[in-house]
């Protein structure tokens, strides 16, 4: 179909290809840019939690482990997903650079965000699962055994899509 002298499915087409050369540039950069850790095992500790409370990270059942900023423009449009796949998985997120428990707590309730919060103060889990970039996703499998990670933006549908080829 031609409207005026713009061909229409030939634009599409030239969109649709744009997508998925941006989907492919996208996953070749976030593989290259994952952490190597030194144990691909899920570590079962008991953390502190921003709102009070405390989370024993443990096996059996799959997890995702998310590191994200509140100063990181990402990780802000990134939220919301995080938000929707806590609601149905077991998610801990972990706050680095981001302030005190308080701020934390305030940036949350502003985004209506109540997705569990581990504030990494002394960088300790940065440096334990070597992120170098905000935000980073790791999914454990219910034996704790990492199967995916992701650097950068992750979409519910690709948050949703992994937990459900490891369930």
């Amino acid at each position: 179909m031609k409207i005026g002298r713009i061909d229409i499915k030939k634009w599409i087409k030239e969109i649709a290809a744009g997508a998925l050369l941006l989907l492919i540039l996208s996953n070749i950069i976030s593989s290259l840019r994952k952490p190597h850790l030194d144990s691909s095992q899920l570590p079962s500790v008991t953390v502190p939690l921003v709102n009070g409370g405390v989370y024993h990270l443990k096996q059996g059942k799959p997890v995702i482990v998310h590191f994200w900023a509140t100063w990181c423009p990402t990780c802000k449009l990134e939220a919301a997903n995080i938000e929707r796949i806590s609601q149905k998985y077991e998610v801990l997120t972990v706050a680095v650079n981001s302030g005190s428990d308080e701020e934390i707590r305030q940036y949350l309730k502003e985004r209506d965000l109540s997705f569990r919060v581990l504030n990494d103060k002394e960088g300790s889990w940065v440096q334990k699962f070597k992120v170098t970039a905000f935000p980073t996703t790791f999914i454990y499998t219910a034996k704790g055994e990492l199967k995916f990670t992701e650097v950068g933006y992750t979409s519910t549908a690709g948050l949703l899509g992994r937990m459900i080829l490891i369930e």
